[in-house]
């Protein structure tokens, strides 16, 4: 197809100006070096990251008496899934399963939502005692009593054998109330707010129809510390839950399984016992048991991070930008 007059010339025009101007537009030496020394730089830091997950798992599939004498390290050797499955064989560990995912997700949802409500509220002047809200929010940050004194708490509150343990707690996030509140102020314009109003909508319009669509990279990023900290939340199920094993967490039973594999190999191996060998070969492997339940409480979180990540970077600069 024939160009016309005014492309040609925009053709001439376009490469004279990249004749004359060719300097500008050269890679240099020192911009190579660097490219080539930042690409290495973010690979070996990628490396790091990566390797620990991979050597848990390369672990977790080989064979258990290598294992045990440290020679696995880069190649799985003898691979088995034993040790998953023997996992399976846990007492009541669907049960546990179970009470760790509603927690997560019943937890986590009325955190963001609970967060995403108060700091938008927090945002507003003409909220009745605004800033005393928001500081007394604050303060509960930098001011712990203890474990003691909130297990008494809890026991007087009735929350103590009771699975809204789980739950009641963690709704008042007040970093990620911080998060939320910063994001709003700096990345949401005022005006369609005052549009909406305009048209006569409610704070709860505006929350709902305006806030919560234009908020989700800070939300999927609260989303993501909530559900990691429900998820490998261990203290309160240890202790909050002794009278209802019914209630335990994932990896309280998980530990209660590593404890009494544990202390069965410390047994076997004074002579105080006598049991079958392979009874002997699960308990002695300790080291493959640990990395398997290692593997095992992380991979739900690395299968639900990549969906979070275009979100997240997004989330937390804005979040960051004022306070």
């Amino acid at each position: 197809m024939a160009m016309t007059r005014q492309e040609k010339i925009d053709a001439r025009a376009e490469k004279e100006y990249y004749k004359h101007h060719k300097s500008r537009f050269r890679t240099k030496p020192q911009d190579t070096i660097f490219a080539v020394i930042n690409y290495i730089v973010f690979a070996v830091f990628a490396f790091l990251c990566i390797f620990p997950f991979y050597y848990l798992f390369i672990n977790t599939i080989s064979d258990n008496s290598l294992v045990s004498k440290g020679l696995i390290n880069f190649v799985p050797r003898g691979i088995h899934f034993g040790n998953y499955a023997r996992l399976l064989q846990v007492p009541d560990l669907f049960t546990s399963v179970m009470v760790t995912i509603s927690r997560t997700v019943l937890g986590t949802a009325l955190m963001v939502l609970a967060s995403a409500f108060v700091g938008y509220l927090v945002t507003k002047h003409e909220m009745w005692g605004r800033q005393v809200w928001y500081r007394f929010i604050v303060v509960t940050m930098y001011f712990n009593a203890g474990i003691i004194p909130w297990f008494l708490n809890m026991n007087m509150l009735g929350l103590t054998n009771h699975f809204a343990a789980y739950i009641i707690p963690g709704i008042v996030a007040p970093y990620n109330i911080i998060l939320v509140k910063t994001y709003i102020e700096s990345g949401i314009p005022g005006e369609l707010e005052e549009s909406a109003k305009l048209d006569g909508a409610s704070y709860l319009q505006i929350f709902r129809t305006i806030i919560l669509p234009l908020a989700k990279p800070i939300l999927a990023t609260i989303t993501i510390f909530g559900a990691v900290g429900q998820w490998n939340s261990f203290q309160d199920s240890l202790i909050l839950m002794q009278s209802a094993p019914q209630l335990y967490t994932l990896q309280h039973r998980l530990y209660i399984y590593l404890n009494t594999t544990s202390n069965l190999a410390a047994l076997m191996q004074s002579g105080g016992s006598s049991v079958s060998k392979a009874v002997l070969e699960s308990a002695l492997s300790g080291k493959v048991i640990k990395y398997t339940i290692s593997m095992v409480t992380i991979i739900p979180i690395l299968l639900v991070y990549p969906f979070m990540q275009r979100y997240f970077e997004k989330g937390i600069m804005m979040g960051a930008v004022k306070g």
